[in-house]
């Protein structure tokens, strides 16, 4: 069933994006990165993690606390390897660091054919699946990983939230074999904190098995979810612990306390003396020659190859079946043909809290195009 959504003009939508980054006070540099992301993000239909999230979470854990610090500027650590860069984020807005990171992994495969950048001291940069999608439409194969700013995860087996959704994402450079990058991401748990949110803002339940309330009983209400559960039991678990661990190795403290904490017990108290509260970031890119062993069967070259592998996946009765990336790839098609970006009208509401904050004018609802999608 098609959904009818309000069309608001790209420019304005950024225009409002970058006011509210300045009027944090963000340098105009990062205003632009954060524009980037958001109608990067809601142009592929990511409603989970779009200007309102991204705002909501400035004001939460960001410029209004502390937690980011806008004009900061990221420090490289040294090191002894030539495909690899440390950085120290030191609170910097978390899309810039992660566009610029991105960058800078795609410069070192072009040189070693892989490159990777952690980050200590981060401030979440939202959607992963932008930036590897970006870097894999230039033909990279892309990861990045983090661990989210609130331990909300409950652990397989366990009742005490200790866990970030720590999201994986992968992008693959697919758009000749099938129309569109192959994207594969998501968060360890079965359903983000921002599509908790989403939900609740559109009055609509939670699939079973993504959250309990604040007694641990299982819950659809997104009223009521007041702390995840991992997507397929000890496997979400399992993928979530891995960045927790990885993120220690990056010089990541105690995910109970990270963004100030979000169990009662612990949010609002001071942190221990020189704990940390801060995220971690991993990005890595791959060059696909790099790995290329070029012993096609039936002399494919590297192109024909990578289709003949898609198409036999899809084929057999599997015709139906939908590729990750898919969905992303549909909606920007969407967004092209309504001529803007897509919001619903609990969505434009939002956007106006926004609008009266920095101090410009609402976006009247009644008075933009529709589209179904």
């Amino acid at each position: 069933m098609a959904t009818t959504y309000h069309v608001l003009p790209t420019a304005a939508h950024n225009d409002l994006v970058r006011a509210a980054y300045l009027h944090r006070g963000y340098t105009a540099a990062e205003a632009e990165d954060a524009a980037r992301f958001c109608e990067m993000a809601s142009t592929h239909g990511i409603r989970t993690h779009n200007a309102i999230k991204a705002l909501h979470l400035d004001h939460l854990f960001g410029s209004a606390t502390g937690g980011c610090k806008p004009g900061a500027e990221v420090k490289v650590i040294e090191k002894k390897f030539a495909a690899s860069e440390v950085w120290d984020a030191q609170l910097k807005l978390g899309q810039s660091v992660a566009f610029r990171a991105m960058e800078r992994c795609m410069e070192m495969a072009d040189k070693y054919g892989i490159g990777q950048v952690s980050v200590d001291n981060a401030f979440h940069y939202l959607w992963g699946g932008g930036y590897v999608m970006d870097a894999a439409k230039k033909g990279y194969i892309a990861y990045t990983n983090c661990t989210s700013t609130l331990g909300e995860v409950v652990p397989f087996g366990g009742k005490f939230p200790v866990l970030g959704t720590n999201p994986h994402s992968w992008g693959l450079p697919t758009q000749d074999a099938c129309g569109f990058p192959i994207v594969i991401d998501w968060a360890t748990s079965t359903v983000a904190m921002g599509r908790v949110q989403q939900l609740k803002r559109e009055g609509k339940p939670l699939p079973p098995g993504a959250a309990v309330d604040a007694e641990g009983n299982p819950t659809t209400d997104a009223n009521a979810a007041q702390w995840l559960l991992p997507f397929g039991a000890h496997k979400g678990y399992g993928l979530s612990l891995l960045i927790e661990v990885m993120g220690a190795m990056i010089g990541g403290s105690l995910p109970t306390l990270r963004g100030g904490g979000a169990h009662p017990d612990i949010k609002g108290k001071p942190a221990p003396a020189g704990e940390k509260r801060t995220s971690s970031f991993y990005f890595q890119v791959i060059h696909p020659d790099a790995i290329s062993s070029g012993l096609f069967a039936q002399g494919r070259d590297f192109a024909s190859n990578l289709k003949a592998v898609i198409d036999d996946i899809l084929g057999h009765g599997n015709e139906a079946c939908m590729l990750p990336g898919q969905p992303e790839a549909q909606n920007a098609t969407h967004t092209q043909k309504a001529g803007g970006l897509l919001f619903s009208t609990a969505e434009v509401d939002a956007l106006n809290e926004i609008a009266d904050e920095v101090g410009v004018a609402r976006f009247d609802a009644a008075s933009l195009p529709v589209y179904d999608a």
